[in-house]
This record gives C-alpha cells, sequence and structure tokens, in this order.
C-alpha cells in the first residue's frame, strides 16, 4: 500500500461521515461513483419491507442519495446519534465501526446498533459500500406489535 493511496481513501471516509453528519443526501452521493457495489447482511427475505424500505442493495449514486433520504424519512430527526470508534484503511479499503442510535418514526421506539462499513475508494469516489449492522434491533424498533424498548 502507498501511504498516498491510503491517505487518500483516509480523506474520502472521513468526508463521507462528515457529509452523513450534514444530512443532505446529494452531497453525500457526490462521494460515490456512478456504479456502486453497494451490499447489507440483512436476510435477503427482509429487503424492502414496507418499514424499512433503505434497506437493499443498491447500484448507483443516484440509490445512495435515496437511501439517505428514506434514513431520514423514517426516523425521527434530532434524535440521531453516531459514535465513531475505529476507521481501519488498508490501501483503498476501509472499514469503519461504530453505533448508531436513532428512533424509528413510525413507532417512536428508539434503538441502538453496532455497525462496520467497508469502503472501497477508487480515483477518489466510493466504488464499495457493504454495511453489516445490528438488523434485529433495527427490526425491532420498526415493529409496532413489538413492546418495550429496541436497545
Amino acid at each position: 500500500m502507498s501511504g498516498e493511496e491510503g491517505t487518500g481513501t483516509r480523506q474520502v471516509v472521513q468526508e463521507l461521515l462528515r457529509r452523513i453528519g450534514a444530512g443532505d443526501p446529494d452531497a453525500i452521493a457526490e462521494l460515490y461513483a456512478e456504479e456502486v457495489d453497494w451490499g447489507l447482511d440483512w436476510p435477503e427475505a427482509e429487503h424492502g419491507r414496507a418499514a424499512t424500505p433503505w434497506i437493499r442493495h443498491r447500484t448507483s449514486r443516484a440509490d445512495a442519495a435515496a437511501n439517505y433520504r428514506e434514513i431520514a424519512e423514517h426516523h425521527v430527526p434530532g434524535e440521531v446519534g453516531t459514535e465513531i470508534e475505529r476507521i481501519l484503511v488498508d490501501g483503498n479499503d476501509a472499514v469503519v465501526t461504530g453505533e448508531i442510535r436513532q428512533t424509528a418514526r413510525s413507532t417512536g421506539r428508539a434503538y441502538r446498533a453496532r455497525f462496520a462499513l467497508h469502503l472501497t475508494v477508487e480515483n477518489g469516489l466510493i466504488t464499495r459500500n457493504h454495511i453489516y449492522e445490528d438488523s434485529l434491533a433495527v427490526a425491532r424498533a420498526f415493529d409496532g406489535a413489538a413492546g418495550g424498548p429496541a436497545d
């Protein structure tokens, strides 16, 4: 790995996290390549559930913007937080670990979900976005029949 390559990857990842925190889906999407390998660790049968429409595979920059719009639409504004624990960089690849805190708009249920985000940066743009998160915590928060806190 060249130092310059790893530095560029780290800068793109840090800028992505900054833009996610600012909450502008179009600005976030600018960091993605036109074609993106976007994957999730959710069970395939759970993709596209009405309560969590952002949880699905995606393939483009426009999909990336839609993802962040859908997340915002389905969560309570102001009741959000993300703690980044580590950003590990190896060449074009980076892994971000941490915990998200959100509140489901449809149920009012707060949840915490640990996550790992595997990104690949090529030519200054994100070409891979694989998300590994506590899907059970998210699903429980959006399950109107479930009782009690989700975290």
